[in-house]
């Protein structure tokens, strides 16, 4: 089957949206008198969302629940912010008028709640243009199981299949791989140091966005 769909996952993916969500983080442990966490760190924890930077800044181990009322003021605090300093990675805004071009649909499938993400996307003139949108809280499961992606080909109008799912994180390549999708792993994203990539058995990884537009014309046979 041929491949005609493309989905991607936000943050880390399409969106080095980075800048904001540590400058929140960092915002949030200044109001708990923490020290702030350098950017080269924390820039790594955003594809793990809000909980994942929380327990980083407020070293939580992963066995410690994070207190709601913490979480709940960090995504407070980011949808006060807005997304001044989010941008589309380079040369992303090409593959999307590629994937126009060779007939490709194309989507986003995030596990970012749906009150975080049409904002983030409108910003980014991603809004009114994306054909499949399934955000964090669409359905009951998120990313990784394969739930989101399956909705995400319905609302394309075609068979997981025929679609390549590209995401900086494991949860996207299980995901991927359950919904019977061809995976990309990101490597140019948020990958935490000591995370191994290689071993999440994708498809194909990808080390820049500049290398997308080749690989998208390979893996769809387009010419």
């Amino acid at each position: 089957m041929s491949l005609t769909g493309l989905l991607f996952d936000l943050d880390g993916t399409l969106a080095d949206t980075a800048p904001d969500l540590v400058a929140v983080l960092n915002q949030l442990l200044a109001e708990a008198d923490r020290p702030p966490t350098p950017y080269a760190i924390a820039r790594n924890a955003v594809s793990h969302g809000a909980i994942g930077l929380i327990r980083l800044g407020f070293g939580l181990s992963a066995d410690v629940s994070v207190d709601p009322s913490l979480q709940q003021r960090f995504v407070d605090l980011y949808a006060a912010r807005g997304h001044a300093h989010s941008r589309l990675f380079i040369e992303l805004e090409s593959i999307l008028s590629l994937c126009s071009r060779i007939g490709a649909r194309w989507g986003i499938v995030t596990n970012k709640p749906q009150a975080l993400t049409e904002p983030l996307l409108d910003t980014l003139g991603l809004l009114s243009t994306t054909e499949a949108l399934v955000s964090g809280d669409t359905l009951a499961k998120r990313k990784p199981d394969p739930a989101p992606l399956e909705l995400a080909a319905r609302q394309l109008g075609i068979d997981p299949s025929a679609c390549i799912y590209l995401g900086d994180a494991e949860r996207d390549v299980v995901a991927g791989r359950a919904a019977g999708m061809r995976t990309v792993s990101a490597s140019y994203g948020y990958i935490r140091p000591g995370e191994n990539h290689d071993g999440w058995r994708a498809d194909a990884i990808v080390d820049h966005p500049r290398k997308l537009g080749p690989m998208l014309l390979e893996l769809t046979g387009a010419h």
